[in-house]
């Protein structure tokens, strides 16, 4: 897990530069269910042995849920006979994992704080716990939010950048969720830990513009080698390959690649097209302290994105359906 205590430390200042949003309250449920963080950090430790990937699953899953609806648990919410919910969306099936790992500790939650604490909550533990455990910072968040009773499938691609994107098209999409250039770069490097599907990429090798042409933004070598673990479409099978090559340590290493044109995503390339989120991408490769530090700021201001607070939403029984 590596040593975190000059990451708490940090963290602590950044509780004094950060605003307050909402009812949120680092304390929130200090007398209710004073458990509530070891527990969940014990689920995902349980997890993370049966399966690595799984902090970057719970990383991405986050960052799914809070993009759309705002950090209220939308995603983890399944489909009805008469809707059909966020989680279902190309985007997040099949390639977005870890729903059990959520149930497992809202359950073991329930047993010890019924009634207590929210799936939103409990999603935004896990996501800092899995980067954690992939060797990398602890932090401390900010509780209170309540779960949303709204999941929608077609409302994902209204607010969420796909891996597709262009620079412009990124900054415009954080933008409009209050996060900037920064943010942008530093909650990127969450791609320091992690797989992708072929499919979120394979445009890049074999069609870039419709052409049957590679993206030149690739760099070529990476291509062929990619090429060799991802079939040409249209095929059955979609393979997994690593979003970089430590992708179960927390590094700087996202960065170097992204600037060696060895980014999966032409999300991930995008980020040489603009000065400013360029020359962040090389100080972050340069200097693991300084990309740490940010992507704890830019993670907590993401976790409080449009949070339901107070009277709003609900406290679900199961984090897969509305009570």
């Amino acid at each position: 897990m590596g040593d975190y205590k000059v990451w708490r430390v940090l963290s602590l200042f950044l509780l004094v530069v950060i605003a307050a949003r909402g009812d949120l309250s680092y304390d929130f449920y200090k007398t209710r269910c004073p458990q509530a963080e070891k527990i969940v950090m014990d689920v995902m430790v349980n997890a993370t042995l049966s399966d690595r990937r799984i902090g970057a699953s719970i990383l991405r899953m986050h960052f799914h849920d809070c993009f759309v609806e705002g950090c209220d648990g939308s995603i983890l919410i399944d489909s009805t006979s008469t809707n059909q919910a966020e989680k279902d969306f190309p985007a997040n099936f099949p390639s977005i994992r870890g729903f059990d790992v959520i149930d497992a500790a809202k359950a073991a939650v329930e047993k010890v704080c019924p009634g207590i604490v929210s799936c939103a909550d409990i999603l935004a533990f896990a996501a800092r716990d899995g980067v954690h455990l992939s060797h990398g910072p602890f932090w401390n968040i900010r509780s209170g939010r309540r779960d949303g009773r709204v999941s929608m499938f077609n409302r994902v691609p209204l607010f969420l950048p796909p891996p597709t994107s262009n620079i412009t098209q990124l900054i415009t999409s954080f933008a409009a969720k209050n996060l900037s250039k920064s943010d942008l770069v530093f909650l990127s490097g969450g791609h320091t830990i992690g797989f992708s599907l072929c499919s979120s990429f394979n445009s890049r090798l074999y069609n870039f513009t419709g052409r049957g042409d590679q993206d030149p933004a690739l760099d070529a070598a990476l291509a062929q080698t990619l090429k060799g673990q991802c079939p040409r479409p249209p095929t059955r099978v979609d393979p997994i390959v690593p979003m970089e090559k430590t992708p179960f340590k927390v590094d700087t290493k996202y960065f170097k690649g992204v600037l060696k044109r060895r980014g999966l995503f032409t999300s991930d390339s995008a980020l040489l097209n603009d000065p400013f989120t360029k020359s962040l991408v090389i100080k972050s490769a340069a200097d693991e302290s300084f990309f740490l530090g940010n992507f704890i700021q830019s993670m907590i201001k993401m976790s409080e994105l449009e949070v339901k607070t107070g009277s709003k939403g609900e406290i679900r029984k199961k984090c897969h359906v509305i009570n």
